[in-house]
């Protein structure tokens, strides 16, 4: 667990499965940017099953405010095989949550938590065009955008551009400077 002066990140617990998997798949209540496919319930079980959502190549945690709030979610993936580092998304639950500053605190947090536990030198995000809450999170969190991949994406009929954003090492803040007071190492 990681605790952060708004939010708590963790690891999926066996019991939390099926509550996490009906806050993933509620769009009604995400706006207009909502994962691009919905798993079928007994893929995401066997998933966790094999994995606990935590692997070298992929891994999720909860966002949940110091309430015990289940806010929204956070997850890295392994991009193309060439590639250094991982590729980060994220998401609010419900847009109760925009604006108070709980997904911009939980992508340093767990950007520093990447850089601490993996030998990896770059972090990016994929925001969609049009999606300008995201687009201040990652620059907010010191993210540097480096371009735009035109049409890169089919969400909800149509084709959007995603700007691409990354975010290096050197660049992130060290994870204990980042931690709740009384909670750095």
């Amino acid at each position: 667990m990681i605790r952060g002066k708004k939010v708590i990140l963790k690891t999926v617990s066996p019991e939390e499965v099926d509550h996490i998997y009906e806050l993933i798949t509620d769009i009604n209540k995400k706006g207009p940017y909502w994962h691009l496919q919905i798993p079928p319930l007994n893929k995401f079980r066997e998933e966790y099953r094999e994995t606990g959502f935590w692997s070298r190549d992929e891994g999720r945690m909860l966002i949940l405010s110091h309430e015990g709030d289940y806010v929204g979610e956070i997850l890295y993936f392994k991009g193309l095989d060439y590639q250094s580092g991982y590729e980060v998304g994220y998401e609010l639950f419900d847009l109760k949550y925009a604006g108070m500053g709980y997904m911009t605190e939980a992508l340093m947090l767990f950007c520093a938590y990447l850089f601490a536990v993996w030998p990896i030198n770059r972090l990016q995000v994929n925001v969609m065009s049009g999606n300008l809450p995201s687009a201040r999170v990652v620059e907010k969190c010191g993210f540097t955008y480096e371009g735009t991949m035109r049409q890169a994406t089919f969400h909800n009929g149509v084709y959007h551009d995603l700007k691409l954003y990354s975010i290096l090492r050197e660049e992130c803040p060290p994870l204990a400077s980042l931690l709740a007071e009384g909670d750095a190492p």
